[in-house]
């Protein structure tokens, strides 16, 4: 209902307050977003949407959900994806090794960062330069680098991505 309501709200604000769209390209290009402004303002429904989601999960990462949109967006990356990796690695960084911030189970768990949004930043950063900058675009194919052997990896992080936005995604491209 909430999800209703904000969207019925964007277009709303779109029809009477004149505001125009500006779509982002990302790595899966049908996942395109919005913003309005007003009076300087601007909203970007993505980052409400990814806060709700977490915050339905009870994830400690809820008020990054910005971040995560940034750094997404820095890396041309499809915002969903990140996020998605927490859920299936750490249950969106609920179950993380004690004050690492590892919420992906980056080094197999072994690593940890100073703060999430580190975290965020180095995470985006690295599936651009050494997954997708490389060829590695599906998710199926970032499984075979990121979580070998397991057969499971890649289609649950397809089930988040799905869960935290309804928008179309094109699997082979994200």
């Amino acid at each position: 209902m909430k999800k209703l309501i904000t969207i019925i709200s964007i277009a709303f604000a779109l029809i009477v307050g004149g505001a125009s769209n500006t779509y982002a390209e990302n790595i899966s290009e049908s996942s395109a977003y919005f913003k309005t402004s007003d009076k300087g303002v601007d909203f970007d429904f993505r980052v409400e949407n990814l806060k709700n989601f977490f915050k339905k999960y009870n994830s400690p990462l809820a008020p990054y959900a910005e971040d995560f949109v940034i750094y997404a967006d820095q890396n041309n990356l499809d915002y969903r994806l990140v996020p998605a990796i927490t859920g299936v690695e750490s249950t969106f960084g609920k179950h993380i090794p004690l004050d690492s911030y590892n919420a992906y189970g980056w080094a197999n768990g072994d690593y940890s960062f100073s703060s999430w949004e580190e975290s965020i930043e180095h995470v985006s950063k690295t599936l651009k330069a050494k997954y997708i900058d490389r060829g590695v675009v599906s998710i199926n194919q970032i499984a075979k680098v990121y979580a070998p052997p397991s057969s499971t990896w890649g289609g649950n992080v397809i089930f988040f991505v799905k869960k935290i936005d309804t928008l179309p995604v094109d699997f082979d491209i994200i």
